[in-house]
């Protein structure tokens, strides 16, 4: 017998823990695990996830103004480089919040206030469920419309 088991014979006084006790580890530090400490999300971070998100929406040709499409078009042809996402789009992100600016080129045709408050509606909500963060605003530049006859500024590669 051990001496543990000896002292709680002799002693009816002892405690000894129970089985809630053996089974759960013991908590240190305190509180909720969730609030120990602090997660920070870079603007790049939001940039992305508002540019995928707008992208997502019908209407949008592309984003961005045509001079920044001109040079995306020329870096993504560098072997190597990866396409920019966050192209046409600036977050300021603070602890809890976040505004954006976009800039998007619409295709001929469709309405531009229904793409606008389409393209509103899925980069508040991807960006709110990816990140926690309340978007406060999303501010909506139509720099272009891309009409059915134009060639695309982004050229197909002569690679294959």
């Amino acid at each position: 017998m051990s001496d543990t088991a000896q002292r709680n014979q002799s002693d009816p006084a002892a405690k000894t823990p129970s089985d809630d006790q053996r089974k759960s580890p013991a908590r240190r530090g305190g509180g909720d695990p969730a609030v120990r400490g602090r997660t920070t999300i870079a603007d790049g971070v939001v940039e992305k996830i508002a540019g995928l998100a707008a992208r997502d929406v019908l209407g949008v040709h592309a984003m961005g103004s045509g001079m920044s499409r001109t040079f995306g078009a020329v870096r993504d042809r560098v072997p190597g480089s990866t396409k920019s996402v966050s192209r046409g789009v600036k977050a300021e992100v603070g602890e809890v919040q976040t505004a954006l600016d976009l800039e998007i080129v619409v295709d001929y045709g469709v309405s531009i206030s229904d793409v606008a408050r389409d393209v509103r509606e899925n980069v508040i909500s991807a960006v709110e469920r990816m990140t926690g963060l309340e978007v406060v605003e999303v501010n909506i530049a139509v720099s272009d419309v891309k009409l059915p006859d134009e060639e695309d500024e982004e050229p197909e590669s002569r690679l294959q």
